[in-house]
């Protein structure tokens, strides 16, 4: 049995608002998929894709990368072994 690395409320926090966000663009994507000339629900899509990309970004600079394989930067020395993957929390 592994122990969980104690982590910061914050960590949780922003975790939790990050798959929210997350959330709203899956029910957006899926709506635009049969709703293709929805202009208001584009823009919201595009809204909310922003607010993402800023969301990892500061979520990354505190904690550490989210996704492995090019899509997360890493700081020296290599962080994705030190910080716990989203999925163990």
């Amino acid at each position: 049995m592994s122990s969980q690395p104690c982590l910061p409320e914050s960590y949780y926090t922003q975790l939790r608002d990050l798959q929210a966000v997350d959330f709203v663009l899956v029910e957006l994507t899926l709506y635009l998929d049969t709703h293709p000339d929805d202009l208001g629900a584009i823009q919201q899509y595009n809204q909310f894709a922003h607010k993402r990309s800023h969301m990892v970004q500061q979520f990354e600079l505190e904690f550490g990368p989210l996704m492995p394989y090019g899509h997360s930067y890493s700081k020296h020395p290599w962080q994705w072994v030190e910080t716990p993957w989203p999925w163990q929390v």
